[in-house]
């Protein structure tokens, strides 16, 4: 067995050949960008008008003073024009400007009655409640860089500097693969000796939580079924996610069977709890993440190995967390502990509390964990107050 850290570094060092791919803004969102995103123009376009109420010169201001309201700036419109330099116009919100006025008074301090407007401010800054053109950005600077994990905000920047299709660090082609003749689809009903697979649903949710969509297959505890579904399986997907069948059981077949098919082994055993016997290998083409088939195994291998590695294959940068323990543990085995926890926030403090569970078949106590801390190995006591590395499979 090797330790943790030295496992996911090794794991780290194997990259697919991404390259990249274009896909439409509104499916961008999670993606890397592969491309700078530069402005098409100035912005904002325009000085904008960011309050409703009158676009006035301010030096005409006053005690006193009353201004004619020559037409009304609507959003949208073409610029107008205020003829006289004592009168005014109304304005709405993201309208322009209208040209003679450098400032806008708010509705809420000036009235209007008749057609005259009374501004209750005796005097106003040049472009007060103006937005000016290009105090956010030039025309042809760069918006967003390559690199850039991309969420909301950026489809609504690209959007507004006409991109409708992008450039994006390109996905792998991944399948989930449960392995067991115990396991029975979910929408069947289950015989006393049989169970539901839930370990497929739950991956391909984790996939998608990294916005990766995968296929997935159920293979049974047969060697020859086996050698004949891997070697398709292997030249068609760039990560093979297994569940099951790496342990020392006498129908775990699936190490030897990879192995006869041309897969280099380079971890199998990690000196860790849950998920010991955790296997990782490459074929030429594709990498091989072979989890235990207990669910807790299943889930906090695939967010301690497969999560980094995946992050960094996409350029994305993660920085480590830590929270605290709210209470003493003790794990006297020489083995990184990952303990399942809740998370919350407290004075700015991550604060980690144990989740009670039954071992790593316990599926009911993993559905209310919010992530695992990890333990190191080197003690066998771990302090309340004490603070170490987090992993959660939520937003917190």
């Amino acid at each position: 067995m090797i330790p943790v850290t030295q496992a996911q570094n090794l794991i780290k060092s194997h990259s697919f050949k991404a390259g990249v791919e274009t896909v439409p803004i509104a499916m961008a969102s999670g993606r890397v960008l592969a491309e700078d995103i530069l402005a098409d123009r100035d912005a904002p376009p325009f000085d904008r008008v960011t309050m409703d109420g009158i676009a006035i010169r301010s030096s005409e201001l006053g005690p006193g003073k009353s201004f004619l309201v020559e037409g009304i700036q609507a959003a949208g419109q073409p610029q107008q024009t205020i003829q006289d330099p004592a009168h005014c116009m109304e304005v709405m919100t993201g309208a322009v400007l209208p040209a003679g006025a450098d400032c806008v008074i708010p509705y809420e301090q000036v009235e209007i009655d008749n057609g005259i407007a009374s501004p209750i401010l005796e005097e106003v800054l040049p472009f007060a409640n103006v937005h000016r053109q290009g105090s956010d950005a030039g025309r042809g600077d760069t918006l967003l860089p390559v690199g850039t994990l991309l969420h909301a905000g950026h489809i609504g920047l690209m959007a507004s500097v006409g991109i409708s299709k992008v450039c994006v660090v390109r996905l792998p082609r991944v399948v989930v693969c449960a392995t067991g003749d115990e396991l029975v689809p979910i929408d069947s009903t289950p015989q006393p000796h049989q169970i539901r697979n839930s370990n497929s649903s739950m991956l391909l949710g984790a996939l998608q939580s990294l916005g990766v969509s995968a296929d997935s297959v159920h293979l049974p505890d047969d060697r020859d079924l086996l050698v004949d579904s891997l070697d398709q399986l292997k030249d068609r997907y760039e990560v093979l996610l297994f569940s099951g069948s790496v342990s020392k059981g006498r129908f775990d077949y699936l190490p030897e069977v990879l192995q006869s098919l041309g897969m280099e082994r380079k971890i199998h055993g990690v000196a860790q709890r849950p998920g010991k016997p955790f296997l990782f290998g490459t074929f030429q083409d594709s990498v091989v993440f072979g989890f235990p088939g207990n669910p807790a195994s299943t889930l906090v291998c695939f967010h301690a190995f497969f999560t980094p590695w995946f992050r960094a294959n996409q350029g994305i940068e993660q920085s480590p967390v830590e929270a605290e323990l709210n209470s003493t543990i003790t794990f006297p085995k020489p083995l990184t502990y990952h303990l399942l926890v809740n998370v919350s926030k407290e004075n700015n403090r991550m604060v980690a509390t144990p989740v009670q569970n039954s071992g790593s078949g316990d599926l009911i106590h993993l559905a209310l964990a919010d992530g695992f801390i990890s333990l190191p190995p080197e003690r066998g006591r771990f302090e309340k107050g004490e603070s170490f590395q987090l992993t959660v499979w939520r937003p917190i």
